[in-house]
């Protein structure tokens, strides 16, 4: 399974919208468009998952830069989210002694 980043998705682009575009490149199991969980808004960035990875190599690099409502998409390969721990830092905000 190929898990693919669509950033600079226009505010209105809909899950449909860009299934479509990914489809014609192969077989898409689901298509997320990532929305802030206050307004509800989408946040201009999704996921798209294709079950053949060779398919989902081949619509990143037909799809990267492509137009889709007027905004020129930014396409790769979605990576694991890492674990960001709160250790090191700088001083900003902290009490200085």
């Amino acid at each position: 399974m190929k898990n693919i980043f669509v950033g600079n998705l226009s505010f209105e682009a809909s899950e449909e919208s860009v299934r479509a575009l990914f489809a014609t490149h192969g077989t898409v199991d689901r298509v997320n468009i990532v929305t802030d969980r206050d307004t509800g808004k989408a946040r201009a960035f999704g996921f798209v998952e294709m079950a053949n990875d060779g398919e989902g190599d081949k619509a990143i690099a037909a799809v990267n830069g492509k137009d889709l409502d007027g905004r020129a998409l930014t396409v790769n390969e979605a990576h694991p989210k890492t674990d960001r721990s709160s250790g090191g830092g700088n001083a900003f905000g902290r009490k200085r002694w």
